[in-house]
């Protein structure tokens, strides 16, 4: 079992807006740029690099979703009590 895994995430408050940038995503957008761009969190300056955490680190629907992604892979939208998330697994 993994320990501790390296994301980033985009998080935003309208579930319209996480459907238009993970549409984005899809049609290869960069998903940092649009992290800077979108993010509402401190993340933003990083691309929504989270760096790495464990589990029990982020809240429940967050982890649960972040720690099933491979290398590389993009959630659909995860709803948490902060808003919409669009998480990339990175390491």
């Amino acid at each position: 079992m993994v320990d501790k895994i390296r994301c980033a995430h985009i998080l935003v408050k309208q579930e319209s807006l996480a459907k238009e940038i993970l549409d984005r995503l899809n049609k290869g957008e960069s998903f940092s740029k649009l992290a800077e761009q979108y993010s509402l969190d401190g993340s933003r300056k990083h691309g929504g690099d989270l760096g790495f955490f464990g589990r029990g680190m982020m809240v429940k629907e967050f982890e649960k979703t972040a720690f099933v992604l491979q290398k590389g892979q993009i959630s659909g939208i995860v709803k948490t009590q902060f808003g919409y998330h669009l998480i990339k697994r990175l390491e």
